[in-house]
């Protein structure tokens, strides 16, 4: 028993598809439309953005807080460095280490 051939095989005509106008046309008839699209598609952008624009300042919050937080071990370093120096300078009886840190360090002591 054979099975009748389908109707979409060989003879068949294809589907008449509607001619596709152009753009331009589309968008005269649809004007409202595509005018309500484009504000959108602008709104969205903007939205993502302004979010990628959140993003980056958080980010710079964290770097800043990170800046100031070595900023502060520097000169806890070197306030250290020079509370050492002065100590050595202290134990040389001629004096000459001592004024040469204080015109180093600007100091006036």
């Amino acid at each position: 028993m054979a099975s009748p051939p389908p109707s979409s095989s060989i003879g068949a005509e294809p589907p008449k598809t509607k001619p596709r106008g152009s753009l331009f046309r589309n968008a005269m008839k649809r004007k409202h439309q595509f005018i309500q699209f484009f504000a959108m598609s602008g709104i969205l952008l903007l939205s993502m953005r302004s979010l990628g624009q959140k993003y980056r300042i958080h980010d710079l919050l964290q770097d800043t807080a990170a800046l100031q937080d070595e900023h502060s071990s520097l000169v806890n370093r070197m306030d250290h460095i020079k509370s050492s120096l002065r100590h050595e300078a202290s134990l040389d009886s001629s004096g000459i280490f001592a004024s040469r840190l204080r015109q180093l360090f600007g100091d006036d002591q």
